[in-house]
């Protein structure tokens, strides 16, 4: 297998749905982790191979389309409580800077939007190479991921647990399993 050169990768890129994920990882109960998903969500990536700092991403993500497993949880998740779907459908993100921190690591940095509170995170991501797919498209993958607090975006609700501490953590693990296609 032959690696292309990376200024061969500089282009404009389109998430790949149905081989990229967009997940997190919250504390439960304080004993234990629920993970979850969006299944619905969309972006593009504009990649410079020869100067990453020109490079930048969009993602937008329908908040509706959380998914952990559990539909009782879900239809909690999808409420006022915490991301108000029905009131603030997408979650979106804005690359402003990216900086190459060595051959394969980057730090994406951008304004995270949730319930139309804004706030600028860094996301660390390791460039998982690129590869001709079998219909002849050119994909990159990256996986990265950050912690942020959910009370942040305004999602404070919690409930007492009876031996102490709170059912539902503040920080929330987001984590990027991304596979983008060149588009032509």
């Amino acid at each position: 297998m032959t690696t292309p050169p990376r200024s061969a990768l500089t282009g404009t890129y389109v998430l790949d749905p149905a081989h990229t994920q967009i997940g997190f990882v919250a504390r439960h109960a304080m004993v234990t982790k629920v993970r979850g998903a969006f299944k619905e969500f969309d972006g593009t990536l504009l990649l410079d191979g020869t100067d990453p700092s020109k490079s930048s991403a969009q993602v937008t993500i329908k908040a509706a389309s959380i998914d952990t497993r559990n539909e009782q949880r879900d239809g909690h998740l999808r409420t006022n409580d915490f991301l108000d779907a029905p009131n603030h459908p997408e979650i979106t993100f804005g690359s402003t800077r990216v900086e190459e921190l060595d051959d394969t690591h980057f730090r994406v940095t951008g304004d995270l939007t949730i319930k139309d509170v804004a706030r600028s995170l860094s996301i660390d991501f390791e460039f998982q190479g690129s590869a001709m797919d079998p219909m002849g498209n050119l994909r990159v993958g990256f996986e990265g991921s950050t912690t942020v607090s959910r009370k942040d975006f305004g999602m404070t609700w919690n409930a007492a647990l009876e031996g102490g501490g709170v059912l539902v953590g503040d920080k929330v693990v987001l984590e990027f399993e991304i596979s983008a296609i060149k588009q032509s």
